[in-house]
């Protein structure tokens, strides 16, 4: 097979949880442009009705469904109506994240919600379509970690942007961190059923962050700058398609050498 044609996913089926916001909207975009039928997942209808009517508009192949990861039920209806529909899946992206604490000091009852979601959630999810990609003995699951799962906060960024941002929240780094090692663990359990699992690891998105912000943040990124929408698709691209067949139990920093330092 040529190169080129082991990057296609015509024929392939994904879902993306939280796949209408942020680093979710350019991983749904990318996958969808690659040939693959694009479920997004989420809680808002609203922002997943935008970005799947915008992949349709374009001709792609692009559905929506609802759900809410720290609700079990949510989580086994969405699996019963995509094996009603779809069939078993070939690909799984985890990406929905909640981040209710807003610093060291929040509420223990927010910690506990973000567990529920992005630990308990996501790992009940990802068993549960796993076992579809057992019996066909293929599949891709791909974790969406952050570059705070491999590195501390650095507080000098936010300098005289607030008191709220020099509070960072302490689930967020727990969680994405915890996501690289059960990557090892899920590639080390599913290999057998030739399921690869990877993790990549995202830097910063441009969004409407202030001036200051930006020119510190490329000062600790060897490309002097923050992602823009299209520089995750092709290393999601990658990891979902045969051109990343031996590869598993990674994690890829996408991030412009920020944790290279």
């Amino acid at each position: 097979m040529a190169v080129l044609e082991t990057f296609a996913l015509e024929g392939r089926k994904v879902l993306v949880t939280g796949g209408a916001a942020g680093y979710g909207t350019c991983i749904s975009q990318g996958l969808a442009e690659a040939g693959a039928t694009t479920i997004i997942a989420s809680r808002s209808e609203e922002k997943r009705r935008k970005v799947v009517d915008s992949l349709k508009a374009a001709g792609y192949d692009a559905h929506s469904y609802y759900l809410d990861q720290g609700d079990e039920e949510s989580i086994n209806k969405l699996h019963e109506q995509l094996t009603e529909r779809f069939g078993p899946l070939d690909i799984l992206v985890n990406n929905a994240v909640l981040r209710p604490m807003k610093g060291y000091r929040g509420p223990l009852d927010q910690w506990r919600e973000s567990l529920e979601v992005n630990a308990t959630g996501m790992f009940h999810l990802t068993r549960l379509f796993a076992e579809d990609m057992i019996k066909q003995n293929k599949g891709s699951i791909i974790n969406i970690s952050s570059i705070y799962g491999m590195v501390g906060p650095s507080f000098s960024q936010y300098e005289g942007m607030g008191p709220a941002w020099l509070d960072q929240p302490p689930d967020y780094y727990f969680h994405k961190a915890g996501m690289i090692n059960l990557t090892r663990f899920l590639a080390a359990e599913l290999g057998k059923h030739n399921i690869r699992v990877n993790t990549i690891s995202p830097g910063g998105l441009m969004s409407d962050q202030s001036e200051p912000f930006l020119s510190r943040y490329g000062k600790n990124t060897f490309l002097g700058r923050m992602a823009n929408p299209d520089d995750i698709k092709g290393a999601i691209v990658f990891l979902a398609s045969d051109a990343s067949a031996y590869v598993t139990g990674i994690n890829l920093p996408v991030d412009a050498g920020f944790t290279a330092h």
